[in-house]
């Protein structure tokens, strides 16, 4: 299956989902991809929520995130990092724009005004060339991200896929363990 965005450095901003074959951490993630160019790739799982809530782990970013808000695992590089996205009221606020009005919180600029925001603990990490080569296998599908992505409670896999149409509706459609079917 092959995706319509042809691998290269084309992929901040954009979702990377989960091709049905991945079997490893990354079964059925969607990525957002905060940075790729010639030195690697960085991205954030998006529907990896953890048990900890923002109150507990970081105290200091609870006044951004509902009460109740989860960390969410995003990924296995330095797990020990905090990384905030966040729908920013004015983009130019963000450390790093990722598209329209979703970026990075810039540590140094904490006040920045936000719609919402998201806390993730770790990253996830390709070396260079590594993501390029995994597109080019076809591990990935590549989506355009939607505003509301990474603030998604509900199966983001599924409905990033359903949303692609065609064959990708009915790959969003498959139970998690093909073999139970």
């Amino acid at each position: 299956m092959r995706s319509a965005t042809l691998p290269g450095m084309g992929t901040r901003g954009k979702l990377l989902i989960a091709s049905p074959q991945l079997s490893d951490y990354f079964h059925r993630t969607v990525v957002l991809v905060v940075e790729h160019s010639e030195e690697g790739a960085m991205g954030l799982v998006l529907n990896r929520p953890t048990e900890s809530e923002v109150v507990e782990v970081v105290p200091s970013l609870s006044g951004m995130v509902d009460r109740d808000e989860r960390v969410h695992e995003g990924g296995p590089v330095q797990p020990d990092s905090v990384i905030v996205l966040g729908d920013f009221k004015q983009p130019d606020q963000a450390g790093a724009q990722l598209k329209g009005t979703l970026g990075l919180l810039d540590p140094d600029k904490p006040e920045a005004d936000m719609r919402r925001a998201r806390v993730f603990a770790g990253y996830a990490g390709w070396g260079p060339g590594q993501l390029d080569m995994e597109l080019e296998a076809e591990a990935w599908i590549v989506e355009d991200a939607a505003i509301d992505d990474p603030f998604a409670e509900d199966d983001l896999w599924r409905s990033a896929l359903a949303r692609k149409g065609g064959e990708y509706a009915l790959l969003a459609s498959m139970p998690a363990d093909p073999s139970l079917n």
